[in-house]
């Protein structure tokens, strides 16, 4: 691992502009027909369930949040030497006042992100070099001392109050959807929906660990159980590379944080339902077992799903492509 001397950073701008902002029963089975022999099933089974199987579909380096990206109008400089002349300035501080900041708290955090974002630039830069291995350039890229002294500066602000902590994976709607089911995922904790309704930058590469700072400060404050909802299953995802394990850890702390686990499938009509152990569709489905959940997600995608169905079409799709790289065909 190479040593690396802290970068030095120009101080954002502190000065704020002197004007304040104004401030369901059960579903039917859709349509479909198994894709695989019987065999194949059987194998499937067998086998979708262990452990063993979820950690042979996980390779190295996890990717950002699954959040929303930004828009071809989103903002091509940092801003971090002129913090107040970024266009989302106002929106920001009408979105903090909301949140119960002050507007010391305010502009400081706008110093930390625009801060941050310049600092990604560069480390991403920095990682690229051919000379690091895979592991050295992805501790390089998650370096990031800006979004550390944010999540450190107003971790509070991701507390929730009452309800659980939920975590998701599968699209933004999954995020919608568990929250209308009375949790609380990270865009909707107080620093997390700020953050949310901002596009900050047109390279998502340069916010993307912003994202991944945010959802591991927010895990440190699960107290409860915490429901895990998901529509497809990405073992490379901040979700089961970073949440989950910090969660583990906690549990050792706190036998209080148990995860629950809810397997998703979106049927034609948008509308976004659990998966049984018997393959049906409800309301609610919960499993204290992550892998049980996995299986019975991809067991209803690969007997279930029809081709049609273009809601649920990029789950059946990524499930297929990782079955495809990391099953046996001939099991």
């Amino acid at each position: 691992m190479h040593d690396r001397a802290p970068h030095s950073h120009a101080t954002p701008q502190r000065t704020a502009p002197s004007r304040k902002p104004k401030p369901p029963a059960q579903a039917p089975h859709p349509a479909g027909k198994s894709r695989l022999t019987d065999a194949a099933v059987v194998a499937l089974q067998r086998t979708a369930g262990n452990s063993a199987v979820t950690r042979s579909l996980a390779v190295d380096g996890a990717v950002p949040v699954q959040r929303r990206k930004p828009s071809a109008n989103a903002p091509t400089e940092h801003y971090a030497a002129e913090a107040t002349r970024h266009p989302e300035w106002p929106v920001f501080q009408s979105l903090m006042q909301t949140a119960r900041c002050t507007e010391a708290e305010t502009e400081t955090a706008w110093q930390l992100i625009l801060g941050g974002l310049r600092e990604q630039s560069d480390l991403n830069r920095q990682s690229a070099d051919p000379s690091l291995d895979k592991q050295d350039a992805s501790k390089l890229r998650a370096s990031n001392t800006w979004f550390k002294e944010l999540v450190a500066f107003l971790g509070h602000k991701l507390k929730i109050g009452q309800g659980s902590m939920a975590l998701w994976s599968g699209g933004f709607d999954t995020s919608k959807y568990a929250n209308s089911k009375g949790h609380t995922p990270l865009e909707f904790s107080p620093l997390g929906a700020v953050v949310d309704k901002l596009e900050l930058h047109s390279d998502w590469a340069l916010q993307g660990k912003l994202w991944n700072a945010l959802s591991v400060a927010y895990v440190n404050h699960a107290t409860g159980p915490v429901h895990v909802f998901m529509r497809a299953y990405d073992p490379t995802s901040v979700l089961v590379k970073q949440e989950i394990p910090q969660l583990r850890k906690l549990q050792k702390l706190n036998p209080n944080v148990k995860l629950v686990w809810h397997p998703l499938y979106t049927t034609p009509d948008g509308q976004i339902h659990e998966i049984t152990q018997d393959l049906r569709l409800t309301d609610n489905a919960p499993y204290t077992s992550r892998d049980k959940c996995v299986a019975s997600m991809y067991m209803y995608l690969l007997r279930m799903h029809d081709e049609s169905n273009d809601q649920a079409g990029p789950a059946y799709k990524d499930m297929t492509n990782r079955l495809a790289a990391n099953v046996n065909p001939k099991a």
